[in-house]
């Protein structure tokens, strides 16, 4: 199955989570993350604010201010297909931009270079257990962790784990998925 297919299959599947369902499997991948050593460890946390079917990060974020962590939120530069972190101190410095994400107003909030990134979060919409991740589609995470070498995961519902997905070299992997169910410790040497 091609990316794109592959990308509507997922979006499908989300699609028929029920409210109900989203925000409790969201809550207990919350829960997962702020067990895990890296979040607690980490000053400054990477994330992106989420729509739906997304895993919500709403909490998140809001979890990560009462802990007194630095938040730092993806501002994209689509003229560039780059983007920077952004601290975000409250929700008031988001705007909403194309495709109805939100993204800080750089007016309002100052850019974090990404060795000061403890961990960061990296969305995707599928996932396999080696840590390989199907993204949006533009590439920006691809390029942003290629000069990162510091802790990511990602937050997924298990409706999102495939068996495999295409890969290219530019692709990289991420080291831990956090589901509903379960912390996967992704081997990409496996793959």
């Amino acid at each position: 199955m091609d990316k794109q297919s592959m990308r509507q299959r997922i979006k499908a599947e989300l699609s028929i989570l029920d409210r109900l369902t989203y925000e409790q499997y969201s809550f207990q991948i919350a829960r997962r993350l702020f067990a895990l050593k890296e979040w607690q460890e980490a000053q400054t946390v990477a994330i992106t604010v989420s729509n739906m079917p997304e895993v919500d990060t709403w909490q998140i974020i809001r979890q990560g201010w009462i802990e007194g962590k630095r938040i730092v939120v993806p501002k994209c530069i689509p003229a560039e297909r780059g983007m920077n972190f952004h601290e975000l101190t409250a929700f008031t410095e988001l705007e909403t931009v194309y495709s109805g994400l939100y993204e800080p107003v750089p007016s309002c909030t100052s850019i974090v270079d990404r060795s000061q990134m403890d961990l960061i979060l990296v969305p995707g919409l599928a996932f396999s257990r080696s840590g390989s991740r199907l993204g949006f589609g533009g590439g920006y995470y691809d390029r942003f962790l290629a000069s990162y070498n510091g802790k990511t995961a990602a937050l997924a519902f298990s409706q999102q784990l495939v068996e495999e997905l295409p890969k290219e070299p530019h692709d990289l992997p991420v080291k831990k998925i956090l589901t509903e169910e379960e912390v996967i410790l992704c081997t990409p040497a496996c793959e």
